[in-house]
Protein backbone atom coordinates (compact mmCIF):
# COMPACT_ATOMS: atom_id res chain seq x y z
CA UNK A 1 0.00 0.00 0.00
CA UNK A 2 1.30 3.46 -1.35
CA UNK A 3 1.73 6.34 1.14
CA UNK A 4 -0.93 7.92 -1.02
CA UNK A 5 -3.84 5.24 -0.22
CA UNK A 6 -2.74 5.51 3.44
CA UNK A 7 -3.20 8.88 3.89
CA UNK A 8 -7.02 8.15 1.36
CA UNK A 9 -7.58 5.75 4.28
CA UNK A 10 -6.94 7.73 7.21
CA UNK A 11 -8.74 10.43 5.89
CA UNK A 12 -12.06 7.97 5.21
CA UNK A 13 -12.12 6.14 8.18
CA UNK A 14 -10.99 9.52 10.23
CA UNK A 15 -9.63 8.14 13.09
CA UNK A 16 -6.17 6.48 14.05
CA UNK A 17 -6.69 4.61 17.18
CA UNK A 18 -3.33 4.20 19.19
CA UNK A 19 -2.01 1.78 21.47
CA UNK A 20 -0.13 2.33 24.90
CA UNK A 21 0.21 -0.39 26.77
CA UNK A 22 2.79 -2.27 29.06
CA UNK A 23 3.21 -5.34 27.16
CA UNK A 24 2.79 -7.15 23.48
CA UNK A 25 0.08 -9.88 24.85
CA UNK A 26 -2.08 -6.39 25.71
CA UNK A 27 -1.32 -4.80 22.89
CA UNK A 28 -2.49 -7.21 20.56
CA UNK A 29 -5.63 -8.12 21.90
CA UNK A 30 -5.51 -4.08 21.74
CA UNK A 31 -5.29 -4.34 17.99
CA UNK A 32 -7.02 -7.25 16.58
CA UNK A 33 -9.87 -6.26 18.50
CA UNK A 34 -10.04 -2.53 17.38
CA UNK A 35 -9.33 -3.73 13.77
CA UNK A 36 -12.24 -6.54 14.11
CA UNK A 37 -14.54 -3.73 15.33
CA UNK A 38 -14.78 -2.34 11.85
CA UNK A 39 -11.51 0.42 12.28
CA UNK A 40 -8.95 -1.12 9.79
CA UNK A 41 -5.99 1.35 11.25
CA UNK A 42 -3.96 1.11 14.41
CA UNK A 43 -0.88 2.68 15.80
CA UNK A 44 1.51 0.95 17.77
CA UNK A 45 3.48 3.44 19.80
CA UNK A 46 7.43 2.60 19.97
CA UNK A 47 6.58 2.73 23.35
CA UNK A 48 5.48 -0.42 23.85
CA UNK A 49 8.00 -3.33 24.78
CA UNK A 50 8.57 -4.95 21.33
CA UNK A 51 6.80 -3.05 19.30
CA UNK A 52 8.54 -3.46 16.38
CA UNK A 53 7.85 -7.14 16.18
CA UNK A 54 4.40 -6.07 17.32
CA UNK A 55 4.05 -4.60 14.21
CA UNK A 56 5.10 -6.99 11.86
CA UNK A 57 2.73 -10.21 13.39
CA UNK A 58 0.29 -7.23 12.88
CA UNK A 59 1.39 -6.89 9.25
CA UNK A 60 0.91 -10.73 8.45
CA UNK A 61 -2.41 -11.30 10.71
CA UNK A 62 -3.84 -7.88 9.01
CA UNK A 63 -2.67 -8.04 5.75
CA UNK A 64 -5.65 -5.64 4.44
CA UNK A 65 -5.28 -3.12 7.35
CA UNK A 66 -3.27 0.42 7.72
CA UNK A 67 -0.90 -0.65 10.65
CA UNK A 68 1.22 2.19 11.61
CA UNK A 69 4.16 2.84 14.19
CA UNK A 70 3.97 5.93 16.59
CA UNK A 71 6.05 7.81 18.83
CA UNK A 72 9.06 7.77 16.99
CA UNK A 73 11.61 10.18 18.05
CA UNK A 74 14.78 9.35 15.37
CA UNK A 75 15.44 8.41 12.00
CA UNK A 76 16.77 5.25 13.31
CA UNK A 77 13.64 4.00 14.90
CA UNK A 78 11.86 5.52 11.79
CA UNK A 79 14.20 2.66 9.70
CA UNK A 80 13.52 -0.50 12.04
CA UNK A 81 9.69 0.47 11.91
CA UNK A 82 9.74 0.07 8.22
CA UNK A 83 11.78 -2.31 8.19
CA UNK A 84 8.95 -3.99 10.43
CA UNK A 85 6.44 -3.72 7.95
CA UNK A 86 5.04 0.15 9.64
CA UNK A 87 2.53 1.53 6.57
CA UNK A 88 2.97 5.14 8.73
CA UNK A 89 5.34 6.94 11.04
CA UNK A 90 4.17 9.46 13.48
CA UNK A 91 6.06 11.61 15.71
CA UNK A 92 5.18 13.68 18.41
CA UNK A 93 7.28 16.20 16.91
CA UNK A 94 8.54 17.21 13.70
CA UNK A 95 12.28 15.86 12.99
CA UNK A 96 13.19 16.27 9.31
CA UNK A 97 15.27 12.83 9.24
CA UNK A 98 12.15 11.28 10.18
CA UNK A 99 10.22 12.59 7.51
CA UNK A 100 13.00 11.72 4.85
CA UNK A 101 13.52 8.14 5.48
CA UNK A 102 9.42 7.77 5.62
CA UNK A 103 9.23 9.37 2.31
CA UNK A 104 12.78 7.46 0.82
CA UNK A 105 10.35 4.27 1.53
CA UNK A 106 6.95 5.97 0.04
CA UNK A 107 6.02 5.28 4.00
CA UNK A 108 3.38 8.11 4.70
CA UNK A 109 5.49 10.91 6.82
CA UNK A 110 2.85 12.44 9.92
CA UNK A 111 4.84 14.76 12.28
CA UNK A 112 3.56 15.99 14.69
CA UNK A 113 3.27 20.22 14.97
CA UNK A 114 2.04 22.65 16.97
CA UNK A 115 2.33 25.89 15.89
CA UNK A 116 1.84 27.88 12.32
CA UNK A 117 6.05 27.97 12.05
CA UNK A 118 6.30 24.71 12.53
CA UNK A 119 3.03 23.60 10.04
CA UNK A 120 4.91 25.34 7.43
CA UNK A 121 8.61 23.46 8.33
CA UNK A 122 6.73 20.33 7.94
CA UNK A 123 5.36 20.90 4.75
CA UNK A 124 8.58 22.19 3.19
CA UNK A 125 10.22 18.71 3.93
CA UNK A 126 7.04 16.87 2.58
CA UNK A 127 4.77 15.75 5.72
CA UNK A 128 1.90 14.22 4.11
CA UNK A 129 -0.67 15.07 6.86
CA UNK A 130 0.10 16.61 9.98
CA UNK A 131 -0.46 15.53 13.70
CA UNK A 132 -1.57 18.84 15.90
CA UNK A 133 -0.56 17.53 19.39
CA UNK A 134 -1.18 18.23 21.85
CA UNK A 135 -4.41 19.72 20.99
CA UNK A 136 -6.49 19.95 23.69
CA UNK A 137 -4.19 21.76 25.78
CA UNK A 138 -4.02 24.55 23.43
CA UNK A 139 -7.45 25.18 22.35
CA UNK A 140 -9.03 22.21 21.36
CA UNK A 141 -11.58 22.25 18.73
CA UNK A 142 -10.88 26.31 18.03
CA UNK A 143 -7.40 25.86 17.35
CA UNK A 144 -7.95 23.60 14.59
CA UNK A 145 -10.52 25.99 12.89
CA UNK A 146 -7.74 28.73 13.56
CA UNK A 147 -5.65 26.78 12.29
CA UNK A 148 -7.66 25.39 8.81
CA UNK A 149 -7.17 29.19 7.39
CA UNK A 150 -4.33 29.53 6.70
CA UNK A 151 -3.59 26.13 5.85
CA UNK A 152 -7.13 25.14 4.12
CA UNK A 153 -5.58 22.27 1.90
CA UNK A 154 -3.79 20.23 4.98
CA UNK A 155 -4.72 16.81 6.56
CA UNK A 156 -4.56 17.61 10.38
CA UNK A 157 -5.16 14.67 12.89
CA UNK A 158 -6.00 16.06 15.99
CA UNK A 159 -4.27 14.86 18.52
CA UNK A 160 -4.52 14.72 22.44
CA UNK A 161 -7.71 14.97 24.60
CA UNK A 162 -9.60 13.81 21.93
CA UNK A 163 -12.46 12.02 23.71
CA UNK A 164 -16.71 11.26 23.16
CA UNK A 165 -17.73 14.95 24.07
CA UNK A 166 -14.95 16.52 21.56
CA UNK A 167 -14.93 14.35 18.94
CA UNK A 168 -17.33 15.73 17.02
CA UNK A 169 -16.27 19.45 17.30
CA UNK A 170 -12.79 18.54 16.10
CA UNK A 171 -14.09 17.42 12.56
CA UNK A 172 -16.47 20.17 12.42
CA UNK A 173 -13.16 22.16 13.05
CA UNK A 174 -11.94 21.24 9.99
CA UNK A 175 -9.67 18.16 11.53
CA UNK A 176 -9.23 15.53 8.87
CA UNK A 177 -9.09 12.66 11.33
CA UNK A 178 -8.96 12.26 15.02
CA UNK A 179 -5.81 10.46 17.24
CA UNK A 180 -7.24 8.71 20.05
CA UNK A 181 -5.86 6.37 22.55
CA UNK A 182 -7.50 5.41 25.99
CA UNK A 183 -10.84 6.69 24.81
CA UNK A 184 -11.10 4.60 22.43
CA UNK A 185 -9.68 1.72 24.07
CA UNK A 186 -9.38 1.42 27.70
CA UNK A 187 -6.94 0.17 29.68
CA UNK A 188 -9.49 -1.37 31.93
CA UNK A 189 -11.25 -2.77 29.12
CA UNK A 190 -7.58 -4.44 28.11
CA UNK A 191 -6.85 -5.51 31.03
CA UNK A 192 -10.25 -7.07 31.40
CA UNK A 193 -10.30 -8.77 27.85
CA UNK A 194 -13.68 -6.76 27.47
CA UNK A 195 -13.43 -6.78 23.37
CA UNK A 196 -17.07 -5.93 23.55
CA UNK A 197 -16.52 -2.51 25.27
CA UNK A 198 -13.69 -1.79 23.00
CA UNK A 199 -15.84 -2.65 19.64
CA UNK A 200 -18.59 -0.31 21.19
CA UNK A 201 -16.58 2.71 21.32
CA UNK A 202 -14.76 1.46 18.02
CA UNK A 203 -18.50 2.11 16.84
CA UNK A 204 -19.13 5.19 18.67
CA UNK A 205 -16.28 7.10 17.61
CA UNK A 206 -16.59 5.95 14.20
CA UNK A 207 -20.65 7.14 13.62
CA UNK A 208 -19.28 10.40 15.29
CA UNK A 209 -16.97 11.13 12.65
CA UNK A 210 -19.48 10.33 9.72
CA UNK A 211 -22.44 12.44 11.66
CA UNK A 212 -20.10 15.38 12.44
CA UNK A 213 -18.94 15.16 8.35
CA UNK A 214 -22.78 14.69 7.13
CA UNK A 215 -24.00 17.51 9.34
CA UNK A 216 -20.83 19.73 8.58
Amino acid sequence: MRREEVCLKIREVGIVPAIRVANADDAFFAADTVLGGGIPIVEITMTVPGALDIVSTLRKRHPHAVIGSGTVLDANTAVQCIHAGALFITSPGLDREIVEVAKQADIAAIPGALTPTEIMAALRIGADMIKIFPCSQVGGASYIKALRAPFPHVSFIASGGVNQQTAGSFIHAGAAALGIREDLIPLAAIEARKADWIRELAHRFFGMVQRARTNG
